[in-house]
Formats: structure tokens, sequence, C-alpha cells
């Protein structure tokens, strides 16, 4: 079984936003596109190139069983699932870094427990007096 990269993403997105990955889908569905939604659908192209990766891998398993012959037309579906195998790798491996470095970029925010004080503001010291009587 290959490793899944997107169930640790899933986590980190969950830990970052502090909800369950459905919970936050149907969120972002009502709000204006950003953070959540990029990270949401590179989530899910992530998903997408893993599940890919599986069906392309089972397919050639099936092409290049020991007891099937490999004739001139197998040959044709034999490059082609390679090469749509590589794709999804490809996809899967950019995906996962992007999403990992977007997501290390990123902490989540804490709301402090009490207001902060503010400090008033120190006036200004005065400037040197101005005098209108005539100096000598």
């Amino acid at each position: 079984m290959p490793h899944l990269i997107s169930p640790e993403i899933a986590g980190r997105i969950e830990d970052l936003y502090g909800a369950p990955l459905a919970e936050l889908a149907a969120h972002a569905q009502n709000q204006p596109p950003g953070m959540l939604s990029a990270l949401l659908g590179m989530h899910n192209s992530l998903t997408l190139a893993e599940r890919s990766i599986d069906f392309h891998r089972d397919h050639l398993a099936r092409v290049v069983h020991p007891e099937r012959q490999i004739g001139p037309h197998e040959v044709s579906h034999l490059l082609d699932g390679a090469r749509r195998l590589a794709e999804a790798v490809a996809i899967r491996d950019v995906q996962a870094t992007s999403l990992s470095a977007v997501l290390q970029s990123l902490a989540r925010v804490t709301t402090p427990a009490t207001p902060p004080v503010s400090v008033p503001a120190v006036p200004a010291p005065p400037g040197p007096a101005v005098s209108a009587a005539p100096s000598r």
C-alpha cells in the first residue's frame, strides 16, 4: 500500500482551522474565495492525483499480469498507462510540495483571553518657550 499524503495534509488543515474538513468545506462555500478555499482546492487536487495513481498502477498491473500475453495492441495500453501514471505522480508531488509550503507558512491564530490594555500616549515634551519680547 503506497503512502498517502492527502490524509496528513487534511489533518494539518483541520488543525490550522480547528474544524473537520467537511465542516470547513461547507463553510468555504458560503464565503468569498480566500486561503481556506485555496487550501481545500489544492487538497482536492492532491486527493484526485492519489486516486489516479492507484487506478493507473492497478491498470498497469493487469496489463503486465504474468499469465497474460503482451501483444502489439497491449503495448500501446502499457505505454499510455505508464505515461498517465507518471503524470499523476508528478501532479501529486507538485500539489503536496505546494500545500506543505503554504501550510508551513501559516499558523493558527489564537484570540487573546483578555483584550490588550491600551497604554495612554505620553504627551510630547513642550518645546522651548518663544517670547514676544525683543532679544538684546
